[in-house]
């Protein structure tokens, strides 16, 4: 089985050794084509207007200055034109991939991008605590992940939809399964702009959430981390809402 690995964190992010070593569980025919730099939040975003440069960093590694979208292009139809991947895995990103994020997320439009060129295709995100001084553990990504990937491709990924998966901020024995859940919604109440100002006096934003002590409806991705379990949700790439299209349809004669 050849595996195209990326991610939208970049060619240098501790969570894309962490998805190679995971990869290679899997197989030895591993080839990884990432964003030159930082791509968080790019979306499905594509470069149209500008050159890509590709560059080798090492044996079967490549650094593309894009987005992921354009790292999954250039694998599938440049690098390996001649011999495409079987599978995609994009990841891991550091941090949740879930609710709202779906439709941010480099990490998930990279999967996206391997799916709509109908290769099976996976997004894998871990959580962890929010303001830890200690970075991110990826214990649970490296323990679950194989065995997770292993079991979504012995059930078979239908064409058109791209597997989302998020690991628990929890230890690898912590963990309480699988839970197969839908995409959450955050409250968006909690949806900031930070204003500050720079050493000159100017003002400066970031956009963030604030931290609230919801608990998120059961059955929904959010809630799957909460309790400590792996979410698994699979998305898909049709994103008609059919019983809206029956009813306008029906309004306006259609």
């Amino acid at each position: 089985m050849k595996i195209l690995v990326t991610n939208d964190d970049g060619i240098h992010a501790p969570g894309l050794r962490v998805l190679e070593a995971i990869a290679r569980q899997l197989s030895d025919d591993v080839h990884i084509v990432a964003p030159e730099t930082d791509q968080s939040g790019v979306s499905h975003s594509l470069s149209l207007n500008d050159p890509l440069r590709l560059r080798q960093v090492g044996e079967g590694h490549y650094a593309v200055k894009g987005t992921p979208t354009d790292c999954v292009i250039m694998g599938v139809r440049h690098l390996l034109r001649d011999n495409p991947p079987d599978l995609v895995l994009s990841g891991v990103n550091r941090g949740q991939n879930v609710a709202e994020d779906v439709t941010y997320s480099g990490t998930i439009a990279a999967a996206m991008e391997g799916t709509i060129l109908g290769i099976p295709s996976i997004a894998l995100s871990q959580a962890y605590q929010f303001g830890s001084h200690e970075g991110v553990d990826w214990s649970c990504a490296e323990a679950h992940g194989a065995p997770t990937i292993r079991r979504i491709l012995e059930i078979g990924v239908p064409r058109g939809i791209v597997m989302n998966v998020n690991f628990p901020a929890r230890k690898p024995e912590e963990v309480k399964g699988y839970a197969v859940s839908v995409q959450g919604q955050r409250n968006q109440a909690l949806l900031n702009v930070d204003k500050r100002q720079d050493g000159r006096g100017n003002p400066y934003y970031w956009i963030a959430f604030a931290r609230g002590r919801e608990t998120p409806p059961e059955g929904t991705d959010l809630h799957a981390l909460v309790e400590g379990r792996i979410a698994v949700t699979p998305l898909r790439l049709d994103l008609t809402d059919f019983p809206n299209l029956t009813r306008f349809a029906e309004a306006l004669g259609g």
